[in-house]
């Protein structure tokens, strides 16, 4: 590398642009970053690069085709692809065009200097007395690079009001700030566990460490013990080389996510424990204890305790699990969450015509069950983003079964509320007190709720502070009569 030459950064994403160039300098070298491929080539900098640090997807000029520009310019550039999807396809491309690496977000401090290394000239880029180099060169490869896709993944991104998400994100913070070794995520499917394991990882001191994401029901049975521990040479026929598990893969010090952690074999399970209480475990055919520090983060759409009183699953590993439980709220505990969430999925689909939900749909997704909670709700949107005619999602393009029908005449609309026709109120002959009517209907709007106010509000066609009032009404004629 020239005197005058220098390494080029193109990313969006102004965290990781910043931290690489923080990096970078810190060991002598010259850097520029730009947050578009525009910026970069109104510069004037592909010919005074010695190196380009590129992100795959940015907006305007994508990185391949900033790739294409300087292939065919008269000063081609060395590249080095950075991305946080690692797409297969397009690592292939980018390669046979020319790229000299391809690194996949997170990536170590070592990985990113053997890309650039050939690029740079030591005598020039660094201080006679500096040694930053070489100790860099012996670090081990598990340690995490501190560029991550931190913004995308703190708590500010999690999105809801109402106070049942807030109370657990309250919660959520604190355990992240804490020591705790061992955090249990209990919540229905779809309701954002991995989200928030990955913020509560994040917003932690381990944050420069990696987030190593395993799904213990994607494993097969057979396989998932060697690929959790990892195995040794020799310990079973197809073993001709140690292999390291995905324990492994915390660098030390990182979180280990296990999803779906219900679906572990008992077996598994009193491996699992020993691992959590002696901070140690064997690969498979070995007789050396592998230390192990992460943080673990078990997510469950099952009742732990429950599976544990019928047998299938340990309680001692469940108590050692859940030494701070977070229980993920269902989206129809959520309220008028359900709408801030269709909102925010709407801008991220890219189709500028659509600009909201028309009310009647603002009504029928806050009277839906969504037994799959947020991720249903996202498939919903995208669906009718792609099919809607109009600016404003409507009915039209809503899956059955989430607009109640009322073509076999069961269901029939009464201005904003939805009337079973087979149970029509009846008046009976010897009379009834309104009070006993209001009791029955506040009783059953909050059981067919989920004891979720504001849902129950709306099955009777009234504000949450008109439902809470009637309810503390006839709570205190309960104590009262008492």
């Amino acid at each position: 590398m020239s005197d005058g030459a220098l390494i080029s950064i193109v990313d969006d994403d102004d965290s990781i642009r910043k931290a690489t160039k923080r990096l970078l300098e810190s060991v002598g070298l010259k850097v520029e970053d730009f947050a578009s491929a525009e910026d970069f080539l109104s510069s004037g900098r592909p010919q005074n690069s010695a190196c380009l640090i590129l992100d795959v997807q940015l907006p305007g000029i994508s990185g391949l085709n900033l790739q294409r520009k300087l292939a065919a310019s008269k000063s081609p550039v060395p590249i080095v692809f950075i991305t946080g999807h690692g797409e297969g396809e397009v690592r292939a491309r980018a390669l046979e065009a020319g790229a000299v690496d391809f690194l996949q977000k997170p990536f170590s401090e070592k990985s990113l200097f053997k890309a650039i290394e050939p690029f740079i000239d030591r005598t020039a880029a660094f201080p006679a007395s500096s040694s930053s180099f070489s100790v860099l060169d012996n670090e081990p490869e598990a340690k995490a690079f501190p560029i991550t896709r931190k913004s995308k993944f703190d708590f500010e991104q999690i999105i809801g009001n109402s106070p049942a998400m807030q109370e657990m994100l309250r919660l959520a913070r604190r355990v992240a700030e804490s020591q705790v070794s061992s955090i249990l995520l209990q919540g229905e499917s779809g309701t954002g566990k991995d989200l928030v394991a990955k913020a509560i990882h994040y917003a932690s001191k381990r944050a420069g460490h990696p987030f190593v994401a395993i799904n213990c029901a994607a494993l097969p049975p057979h396989l998932i013990e060697s690929e959790l521990f990892g195995y040794e040479k020799g310990a079973f026929t197809d073993a001709k080389t140690r292999k390291e598990g995905l324990l492994e893969q915390d660098g030390g010090g990182g979180t280990v996510f296990l999803d779906e952690i219900s679906e572990l074999d008992i077996s598994l399970q009193a491996k699992l424990l020993r691992v959590l209480e002696d901070g140690s475990f064997r690969r498979v055919g070995g007789l050396k204890d592998v230390p192990f520090s992460a943080r673990v983060i078990a997510a469950s759409n099952r009742d732990l305790k429950s599976e544990s009183d019928a047998g299938r699953f340990r309680l001692d590993l469940y108590y050692r699990l859940a030494v701070i439980q977070i229980d993920m709220p269902a989206l129809s505990e959520r309220g008028d969450d359900v709408l801030l969430l269709a909102d925010h999925f709407i801008s991220q689909m890219g189709n500028q015509k659509i600009r909201g939900l028309t009310p009647e749909v603002a009504r029928v997704f806050r009277l839906y069950e969504w037994p799959g909670n947020v991720r249903e709700l996202r498939n919903v949107i995208e669906r009718a983003t792609v099919l809607e005619d109009g600016d404003m999602i409507s009915t039209r393009y809503l899956p059955r079964g989430i607009v109640p029908d009322s073509s076999d005449g069961a269901t029939v609309r009464s201005g904003r509320s939805v009337v079973d026709a087979n149970a029509v109120v009846s008046l009976p002959v010897e009379g009834i007190a309104l009070s006993e009517v209001e009791t029955s209907l506040l009783l059953q709007a909050l059981k067919r709720a989920g004891g979720n106010q504001t849902r129950a509000a709306d099955l009777l066609g009234l504000t949450r502070d008109q439902f809470r009032y009637r309810l503390k009404r006839l709570r205190e004629s309960a104590v009262a009569m008492a």
